[in-house]
Protein backbone atom coordinates (compact mmCIF):
# COMPACT_ATOMS: atom_id res chain seq x y z
CA UNK A 1 0.00 0.00 0.00
CA UNK A 2 1.12 3.50 -0.65
CA UNK A 3 1.59 4.55 2.94
CA UNK A 4 3.83 1.85 3.74
CA UNK A 5 6.79 2.74 1.93
CA UNK A 6 5.47 6.81 0.95
CA UNK A 7 5.18 8.25 4.02
CA UNK A 8 8.69 10.04 4.65
CA UNK A 9 7.19 12.75 6.61
CA UNK A 10 5.79 10.72 9.67
CA UNK A 11 9.35 8.51 9.33
CA UNK A 12 11.48 11.16 9.31
CA UNK A 13 9.27 12.79 12.42
CA UNK A 14 9.47 9.45 14.08
CA UNK A 15 13.86 9.15 13.76
CA UNK A 16 13.91 12.45 14.88
CA UNK A 17 11.96 11.74 17.99
CA UNK A 18 13.80 8.84 18.73
CA UNK A 19 17.15 10.29 18.44
CA UNK A 20 16.56 12.94 20.70
CA UNK A 21 14.89 11.20 23.02
CA UNK A 22 18.01 9.04 23.40
CA UNK A 23 20.09 12.45 23.31
CA UNK A 24 18.30 14.06 25.94
CA UNK A 25 18.47 11.25 28.64
CA UNK A 26 22.21 12.16 29.14
CA UNK A 27 21.30 16.02 29.76
CA UNK A 28 18.45 14.21 32.72
CA UNK A 29 18.29 16.86 35.64
CA UNK A 30 19.46 14.40 38.03
CA UNK A 31 21.18 11.21 37.93
CA UNK A 32 19.05 8.35 38.29
CA UNK A 33 20.20 6.28 41.17
CA UNK A 34 18.27 3.24 42.29
CA UNK A 35 14.81 4.06 43.39
CA UNK A 36 16.18 7.38 44.39
CA UNK A 37 12.86 9.98 44.08
CA UNK A 38 14.22 12.56 41.53
CA UNK A 39 12.95 16.47 42.09
CA UNK A 40 11.95 17.95 39.02
CA UNK A 41 10.60 21.23 38.06
CA UNK A 42 7.92 20.62 35.50
CA UNK A 43 6.14 16.98 34.69
CA UNK A 44 4.19 16.50 31.56
CA UNK A 45 2.48 13.26 31.13
CA UNK A 46 1.86 12.63 27.62
CA UNK A 47 3.99 13.50 24.23
CA UNK A 48 1.38 14.49 21.70
CA UNK A 49 0.41 17.89 20.82
CA UNK A 50 -0.90 19.02 24.20
CA UNK A 51 2.30 17.56 25.67
CA UNK A 52 4.55 19.30 23.60
CA UNK A 53 3.26 22.59 22.49
CA UNK A 54 2.84 23.03 26.38
CA UNK A 55 6.74 21.89 27.05
CA UNK A 56 7.91 24.60 24.32
CA UNK A 57 6.27 27.08 25.81
CA UNK A 58 7.09 26.18 29.48
CA UNK A 59 10.49 26.28 28.27
CA UNK A 60 10.25 30.09 26.70
CA UNK A 61 9.03 31.30 29.80
CA UNK A 62 12.03 30.25 31.60
CA UNK A 63 11.77 27.02 32.91
CA UNK A 64 14.41 24.83 32.86
CA UNK A 65 13.50 21.66 34.21
CA UNK A 66 10.86 20.33 32.36
CA UNK A 67 10.65 16.24 31.42
CA UNK A 68 7.82 14.58 29.08
CA UNK A 69 6.67 11.16 29.83
CA UNK A 70 5.37 9.15 26.72
CA UNK A 71 3.75 5.73 26.53
CA UNK A 72 4.45 4.82 23.13
CA UNK A 73 7.77 4.75 21.50
CA UNK A 74 7.83 8.28 19.46
CA UNK A 75 6.21 11.40 20.56
CA UNK A 76 3.80 13.05 18.32
CA UNK A 77 0.52 11.54 19.92
CA UNK A 78 -2.06 10.78 17.16
CA UNK A 79 -1.08 13.09 14.65
CA UNK A 80 1.66 10.24 13.51
CA UNK A 81 -1.51 8.50 12.07
CA UNK A 82 -3.55 11.88 10.58
CA UNK A 83 -1.37 11.40 6.92
CA UNK A 84 -4.57 13.81 5.83
CA UNK A 85 -3.89 17.43 5.37
CA UNK A 86 -5.55 20.40 7.40
CA UNK A 87 -3.26 20.37 10.36
CA UNK A 88 -2.20 23.87 11.34
CA UNK A 89 -3.97 26.76 9.20
CA UNK A 90 -4.00 28.41 12.71
CA UNK A 91 -0.75 27.96 14.60
CA UNK A 92 1.55 27.98 11.30
CA UNK A 93 -0.61 29.73 8.66
CA UNK A 94 -0.15 26.95 6.38
CA UNK A 95 -1.70 23.53 5.36
CA UNK A 96 0.29 20.60 7.24
CA UNK A 97 -0.11 16.99 7.15
CA UNK A 98 -0.40 15.82 10.74
CA UNK A 99 3.29 14.01 10.76
CA UNK A 100 4.29 17.62 9.38
CA UNK A 101 2.90 19.08 12.25
CA UNK A 102 4.08 16.93 15.17
CA UNK A 103 7.43 17.62 13.83
CA UNK A 104 7.25 21.17 13.50
CA UNK A 105 7.05 20.83 17.49
CA UNK A 106 9.67 17.84 17.88
CA UNK A 107 12.14 20.19 15.74
CA UNK A 108 11.20 23.46 18.77
CA UNK A 109 11.60 20.62 21.52
CA UNK A 110 15.20 19.35 20.10
CA UNK A 111 16.48 22.78 19.82
CA UNK A 112 15.88 23.63 23.15
CA UNK A 113 17.06 20.44 24.57
CA UNK A 114 13.97 19.04 26.45
CA UNK A 115 13.44 15.93 28.14
CA UNK A 116 11.47 13.43 26.57
CA UNK A 117 11.59 9.70 28.43
CA UNK A 118 9.64 7.24 25.80
CA UNK A 119 8.05 3.62 26.32
CA UNK A 120 7.27 5.43 29.48
CA UNK A 121 4.00 3.96 31.27
CA UNK A 122 2.77 6.16 34.11
CA UNK A 123 1.51 3.87 36.79
CA UNK A 124 0.48 6.29 39.33
CA UNK A 125 -0.21 10.52 40.56
CA UNK A 126 -0.75 11.07 43.72
CA UNK A 127 -2.00 14.78 45.12
CA UNK A 128 1.27 15.65 46.15
CA UNK A 129 2.56 15.23 42.78
CA UNK A 130 4.39 12.09 43.11
CA UNK A 131 4.58 10.55 39.97
CA UNK A 132 5.46 6.71 39.56
CA UNK A 133 6.79 5.44 36.25
CA UNK A 134 7.77 2.37 34.64
CA UNK A 135 9.99 1.89 31.38
CA UNK A 136 12.38 -1.02 30.43
CA UNK A 137 15.75 1.32 31.07
CA UNK A 138 15.16 2.66 34.18
CA UNK A 139 13.23 -0.24 35.59
CA UNK A 140 10.02 1.43 38.51
CA UNK A 141 11.21 5.16 39.38
CA UNK A 142 9.70 8.23 41.04
CA UNK A 143 9.46 11.55 40.25
CA UNK A 144 8.65 14.53 42.50
CA UNK A 145 7.25 17.25 40.57
CA UNK A 146 6.92 20.94 41.54
CA UNK A 147 3.66 20.97 38.96
CA UNK A 148 2.59 18.36 36.70
CA UNK A 149 0.40 19.01 33.25
CA UNK A 150 -2.11 16.73 32.31
CA UNK A 151 -2.33 15.57 28.37
CA UNK A 152 -2.94 12.18 27.98
CA UNK A 153 -5.44 12.73 25.19
CA UNK A 154 -8.29 10.58 24.80
CA UNK A 155 -9.35 7.37 24.05
CA UNK A 156 -12.09 5.81 21.88
CA UNK A 157 -15.60 4.36 22.81
CA UNK A 158 -15.28 0.64 22.08
CA UNK A 159 -18.39 -1.30 21.02
CA UNK A 160 -18.90 -2.61 24.14
CA UNK A 161 -20.00 0.69 25.03
CA UNK A 162 -22.91 0.45 22.52
CA UNK A 163 -24.82 -2.56 23.00
CA UNK A 164 -25.47 -3.81 19.53
CA UNK A 165 -26.64 -7.37 19.25
CA UNK A 166 -25.07 -9.68 17.49
CA UNK A 167 -22.19 -12.08 17.23
CA UNK A 168 -18.71 -10.41 17.83
CA UNK A 169 -16.61 -11.50 14.89
CA UNK A 170 -13.59 -10.38 13.43
CA UNK A 171 -14.15 -7.21 11.34
CA UNK A 172 -15.02 -4.98 13.61
CA UNK A 173 -12.13 -1.68 14.68
CA UNK A 174 -12.44 1.56 15.99
CA UNK A 175 -12.16 3.92 13.27
CA UNK A 176 -8.80 5.52 14.88
CA UNK A 177 -7.48 1.86 14.51
CA UNK A 178 -8.09 1.38 11.21
CA UNK A 179 -6.29 4.50 10.69
CA UNK A 180 -3.22 3.50 12.03
CA UNK A 181 -3.64 -0.06 10.21
CA UNK A 182 -4.06 1.55 7.40
CA UNK A 183 -1.95 4.46 7.45
CA UNK A 184 1.41 2.70 9.53
CA UNK A 185 0.88 -0.38 9.48
CA UNK A 186 0.43 -0.61 5.72
CA UNK A 187 -2.94 -2.89 6.06
CA UNK A 188 -6.75 -2.65 4.93
CA UNK A 189 -8.69 -3.86 7.39
CA UNK A 190 -11.59 -4.77 4.44
CA UNK A 191 -13.14 -3.79 1.06
CA UNK A 192 -16.99 -3.62 1.96
CA UNK A 193 -17.43 -0.85 5.06
CA UNK A 194 -20.27 0.12 6.82
CA UNK A 195 -19.02 2.98 9.69
CA UNK A 196 -21.02 3.51 12.72
CA UNK A 197 -21.32 7.42 13.50
CA UNK A 198 -20.55 10.63 11.93
CA UNK A 199 -17.53 11.71 14.57
CA UNK A 200 -14.26 13.74 12.22
CA UNK A 201 -12.43 9.98 12.45
CA UNK A 202 -15.20 8.04 10.50
CA UNK A 203 -15.77 10.67 8.21
CA UNK A 204 -11.73 10.66 7.55
CA UNK A 205 -11.84 7.35 7.26
CA UNK A 206 -14.67 6.58 4.84
CA UNK A 207 -12.58 8.79 2.70
CA UNK A 208 -9.35 6.86 3.23
CA UNK A 209 -10.52 3.78 2.78
CA UNK A 210 -12.57 4.52 -0.49
CA UNK A 211 -8.90 5.79 -1.78
CA UNK A 212 -7.30 2.73 -1.00
CA UNK A 213 -9.64 0.60 -2.93
CA UNK A 214 -12.47 -0.24 -0.62
CA UNK A 215 -15.97 0.21 -0.77
CA UNK A 216 -17.87 2.28 1.93
CA UNK A 217 -21.42 1.59 1.61
CA UNK A 218 -22.67 4.21 4.28
CA UNK A 219 -22.62 5.85 7.41
CA UNK A 220 -24.95 6.01 10.01
CA UNK A 221 -25.11 8.45 12.76
CA UNK A 222 -27.27 7.62 15.77
CA UNK A 223 -28.29 11.66 16.25
CA UNK A 224 -29.97 13.69 13.54
CA UNK A 225 -27.19 15.36 12.80
CA UNK A 226 -23.11 14.89 12.29
CA UNK A 227 -21.00 14.95 15.31
CA UNK A 228 -18.27 16.01 12.78
CA UNK A 229 -16.82 19.32 11.06
CA UNK A 230 -19.16 20.25 7.97
CA UNK A 231 -15.88 20.45 6.02
CA UNK A 232 -15.20 16.94 6.47
CA UNK A 233 -18.68 15.59 5.43
CA UNK A 234 -18.52 17.53 2.35
CA UNK A 235 -14.44 16.65 1.24
CA UNK A 236 -14.79 13.01 2.72
CA UNK A 237 -18.71 12.10 1.94
CA UNK A 238 -19.80 14.57 -0.45
CA UNK A 239 -17.20 14.18 -2.55
CA UNK A 240 -16.87 10.38 -2.87
CA UNK A 241 -20.93 9.98 -3.01
CA UNK A 242 -21.13 8.23 0.38
CA UNK A 243 -24.45 8.63 1.81
CA UNK A 244 -25.04 9.62 5.39
CA UNK A 245 -27.86 8.41 7.41
CA UNK A 246 -28.93 10.24 9.82
CA UNK A 247 -31.23 9.15 12.59
CA UNK A 248 -29.95 5.38 12.12
CA UNK A 249 -28.22 2.87 13.89
CA UNK A 250 -26.48 -0.91 14.19
CA UNK A 251 -29.12 -2.98 15.37
CA UNK A 252 -27.56 -6.27 14.48
CA UNK A 253 -23.81 -8.11 13.50
CA UNK A 254 -24.20 -11.08 11.60
CA UNK A 255 -21.17 -13.53 10.98
CA UNK A 256 -19.24 -15.65 13.36
CA UNK A 257 -15.59 -16.11 12.38
CA UNK A 258 -15.78 -12.32 10.59
CA UNK A 259 -18.22 -10.06 10.12
CA UNK A 260 -20.66 -10.82 7.13
CA UNK A 261 -23.06 -8.37 7.26
CA UNK A 262 -25.29 -5.42 9.22
CA UNK A 263 -28.42 -4.55 9.63
CA UNK A 264 -29.20 -0.52 9.99
CA UNK A 265 -32.47 0.78 11.36
CA UNK A 266 -34.18 4.32 12.19
CA UNK A 267 -34.57 5.38 15.44
CA UNK A 268 -37.30 8.04 16.76
CA UNK A 269 -36.49 10.81 18.82
CA UNK A 270 -35.64 8.90 22.11
CA UNK A 271 -33.02 6.49 20.21
CA UNK A 272 -34.70 3.64 19.76
CA UNK A 273 -35.34 1.28 16.64
CA UNK A 274 -38.06 1.72 14.60
CA UNK A 275 -40.09 -1.42 13.61
CA UNK A 276 -39.55 -2.26 10.36
CA UNK A 277 -37.32 0.36 9.05
CA UNK A 278 -34.41 -2.35 9.02
CA UNK A 279 -32.27 -2.74 5.68
CA UNK A 280 -29.65 -4.83 5.50
CA UNK A 281 -25.91 -4.64 3.99
CA UNK A 282 -23.57 -6.91 3.23
CA UNK A 283 -20.26 -6.23 4.38
CA UNK A 284 -16.99 -7.29 5.56
CA UNK A 285 -15.97 -4.94 7.72
CA UNK A 286 -17.62 -2.41 10.36
CA UNK A 287 -16.15 0.86 12.07
CA UNK A 288 -17.17 2.22 14.91
CA UNK A 289 -16.96 6.52 14.95
CA UNK A 290 -18.89 6.84 17.95
CA UNK A 291 -17.24 9.52 20.39
CA UNK A 292 -14.01 10.12 22.11
CA UNK A 293 -13.62 9.90 26.00
CA UNK A 294 -11.07 12.19 27.71
CA UNK A 295 -7.73 9.61 29.48
CA UNK A 296 -8.59 10.58 32.41
CA UNK A 297 -8.09 7.19 35.10
CA UNK A 298 -4.88 8.50 36.25
CA UNK A 299 -6.81 12.01 36.90
CA UNK A 300 -9.29 10.49 38.98
CA UNK A 301 -6.98 8.35 41.09
CA UNK A 302 -4.94 11.00 41.96
CA UNK A 303 -8.59 13.06 43.45
CA UNK A 304 -9.00 16.00 40.38
CA UNK A 305 -12.02 16.75 40.31
CA UNK A 306 -14.28 15.82 37.05
CA UNK A 307 -16.61 17.33 34.66
CA UNK A 308 -19.60 14.88 34.36
CA UNK A 309 -20.49 16.33 31.16
CA UNK A 310 -16.87 17.07 29.46
CA UNK A 311 -15.59 13.51 31.42
CA UNK A 312 -12.31 15.94 31.84
CA UNK A 313 -11.11 18.07 34.80
CA UNK A 314 -12.52 21.24 35.89
CA UNK A 315 -10.42 23.96 35.51
CA UNK A 316 -10.17 27.49 36.41
CA UNK A 317 -8.65 30.81 33.75
CA UNK A 318 -4.94 29.16 34.71
CA UNK A 319 -6.05 25.27 33.38
CA UNK A 320 -5.29 24.53 37.01
CA UNK A 321 -7.52 21.79 38.50
CA UNK A 322 -8.36 21.64 42.29
CA UNK A 323 -5.43 20.08 43.13
CA UNK A 324 -2.17 22.62 43.59
CA UNK A 325 -0.14 22.43 40.73
CA UNK A 326 -1.82 20.33 38.66
CA UNK A 327 -2.91 21.88 35.00
CA UNK A 328 -4.76 20.09 31.87
CA UNK A 329 -4.83 20.80 28.72
CA UNK A 330 -5.40 19.11 25.24
CA UNK A 331 -8.16 16.20 24.64
CA UNK A 332 -8.03 14.97 28.29
CA UNK A 333 -9.83 18.10 29.51
CA UNK A 334 -12.35 18.10 26.76
CA UNK A 335 -12.74 17.05 22.86
CA UNK A 336 -11.50 19.09 20.32
CA UNK A 337 -12.09 19.75 17.03
CA UNK A 338 -9.56 21.73 15.89
CA UNK A 339 -5.75 20.42 16.83
CA UNK A 340 -4.45 23.97 16.36
CA UNK A 341 -6.82 25.13 19.26
CA UNK A 342 -5.35 22.46 21.36
CA UNK A 343 -1.65 23.74 20.72
CA UNK A 344 -3.04 27.12 21.70
CA UNK A 345 -4.72 25.74 24.86
CA UNK A 346 -1.66 23.65 25.67
CA UNK A 347 0.63 26.84 25.63
CA UNK A 348 -1.66 28.62 28.19
CA UNK A 349 -0.86 25.55 30.44
CA UNK A 350 2.58 25.70 29.97
CA UNK A 351 3.19 29.23 30.65
CA UNK A 352 0.68 29.24 33.66
CA UNK A 353 2.81 26.36 35.04
CA UNK A 354 6.15 28.31 34.66
CA UNK A 355 4.38 31.18 36.33
CA UNK A 356 2.89 28.53 39.33
CA UNK A 357 6.69 27.93 39.67
CA UNK A 358 8.75 31.45 39.22
CA UNK A 359 6.42 31.85 42.44
CA UNK A 360 7.24 29.10 44.38
CA UNK A 361 4.64 26.89 44.27
CA UNK A 362 2.56 28.75 46.50
CA UNK A 363 -1.46 28.29 46.89
CA UNK A 364 -3.78 30.88 45.83
CA UNK A 365 -6.57 30.94 48.07
CA UNK A 366 -8.84 33.32 45.87
CA UNK A 367 -11.90 32.17 44.47
CA UNK A 368 -12.79 32.11 40.75
CA UNK A 369 -15.79 33.36 39.29
CA UNK A 370 -17.79 30.62 37.79
CA UNK A 371 -18.37 30.76 34.11
CA UNK A 372 -21.91 28.82 33.73
CA UNK A 373 -23.77 27.08 30.97
CA UNK A 374 -27.09 27.97 29.91
CA UNK A 375 -29.57 28.24 26.87
CA UNK A 376 -28.28 25.28 25.08
CA UNK A 377 -24.56 25.44 25.35
CA UNK A 378 -23.27 21.95 27.35
CA UNK A 379 -20.26 22.93 29.03
CA UNK A 380 -17.12 25.69 28.93
CA UNK A 381 -13.70 25.51 29.68
CA UNK A 382 -12.89 27.28 31.61
CA UNK A 383 -15.04 26.91 34.40
CA UNK A 384 -14.28 29.35 36.70
CA UNK A 385 -11.96 32.71 36.09
CA UNK A 386 -9.83 34.91 38.78
CA UNK A 387 -9.37 38.09 36.46
CA UNK A 388 -6.33 39.17 38.64
CA UNK A 389 -4.58 36.12 37.64
CA UNK A 390 -5.67 35.83 33.56
CA UNK A 391 -3.83 37.22 30.69
CA UNK A 392 -5.28 40.17 28.81
CA UNK A 393 -8.30 38.51 27.45
CA UNK A 394 -9.54 35.09 28.03
CA UNK A 395 -10.41 32.35 25.40
CA UNK A 396 -14.03 30.58 26.26
CA UNK A 397 -14.47 27.36 24.34
CA UNK A 398 -17.63 25.53 24.53
CA UNK A 399 -20.12 23.02 22.53
CA UNK A 400 -23.91 23.36 22.07
CA UNK A 401 -25.92 20.45 23.03
CA UNK A 402 -27.63 20.28 19.71
CA UNK A 403 -27.74 21.87 16.38
CA UNK A 404 -29.26 25.60 16.45
CA UNK A 405 -29.99 28.09 13.50
CA UNK A 406 -29.49 31.72 13.30
CA UNK A 407 -28.77 32.34 16.80
CA UNK A 408 -26.39 34.58 19.13
CA UNK A 409 -23.42 33.40 21.42
CA UNK A 410 -24.14 35.80 24.17
CA UNK A 411 -21.88 36.10 27.28
CA UNK A 412 -22.58 38.37 30.57
CA UNK A 413 -20.25 39.34 33.21
CA UNK A 414 -23.05 39.49 36.18
CA UNK A 415 -26.11 41.12 34.23
CA UNK A 416 -24.05 42.94 32.01
CA UNK A 417 -23.92 41.31 28.42
CA UNK A 418 -20.31 41.73 26.64
CA UNK A 419 -20.69 39.17 24.11
CA UNK A 420 -23.52 39.31 21.62
CA UNK A 421 -22.10 38.11 18.01
CA UNK A 422 -24.94 36.14 15.60
CA UNK A 423 -24.05 32.82 14.44
CA UNK A 424 -26.18 31.46 10.77
CA UNK A 425 -25.06 27.56 12.42
CA UNK A 426 -24.36 26.45 15.61
CA UNK A 427 -23.73 22.28 15.61
CA UNK A 428 -22.42 19.82 18.55
CA UNK A 429 -19.59 19.12 16.17
CA UNK A 430 -18.10 22.12 15.97
CA UNK A 431 -16.73 24.04 18.86
CA UNK A 432 -17.53 27.62 20.03
CA UNK A 433 -15.81 30.53 21.63
CA UNK A 434 -16.47 33.90 23.23
CA UNK A 435 -13.44 36.17 24.42
CA UNK A 436 -13.67 38.22 27.42
CA UNK A 437 -11.28 41.05 28.29
CA UNK A 438 -9.26 41.43 31.52
CA UNK A 439 -10.05 44.78 31.74
CA UNK A 440 -14.25 44.30 31.96
CA UNK A 441 -13.61 41.12 34.42
CA UNK A 442 -12.11 43.70 36.79
CA UNK A 443 -14.29 46.52 36.60
CA UNK A 444 -17.77 44.55 36.28
CA UNK A 445 -18.07 43.41 39.97
CA UNK A 446 -20.09 39.84 39.37
CA UNK A 447 -20.95 36.99 41.04
CA UNK A 448 -21.05 34.68 37.58
CA UNK A 449 -20.33 34.89 34.17
CA UNK A 450 -23.03 33.06 31.85
CA UNK A 451 -22.34 31.49 28.14
CA UNK A 452 -25.34 30.95 26.46
CA UNK A 453 -27.28 31.13 23.19
CA UNK A 454 -30.22 33.89 22.55
CA UNK A 455 -32.38 33.69 19.87
CA UNK A 456 -31.78 36.39 16.76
Amino acid sequence: MREKGNCPVRFAACRRARSYSSKSEKKSVQKRQGNTMEELGLVIIGGGPAGLAAAVEAYDQGQRSILILERDRELGGILNQCIHNGFGLHTFKEELTGPEYASRFIDMLRERGIEARLDTMVMEMTADRVVTAMNRKDGLFQIHAGAIILAMGCRERPRGALNIPGFRPAGIFTAGTAQRLVNMEGYLPGREVVILGSGDIGLIMARRMTLEGAHVQAVAELMPYSGGLKRNIVQCLDDFGIPLLLSTTVVNIRGKERVEGVTLAKVDEKGKPIPGTEKDYVCDTLLLSVGLIPENDLSRQMGVQMSPVTRGPVVNESLETNLEGVFACGNVLHVHDLVDYVSEEARTAGRKAAEYLRGGGKKDQTSGIPVLAKGGVRYTIPCSIRPEHMDESITIRFRVDKVYKNVYISAFIGEVRKVHRKVRIAAPGEMEQVILTKKDLMELPAEQITVCLEEA
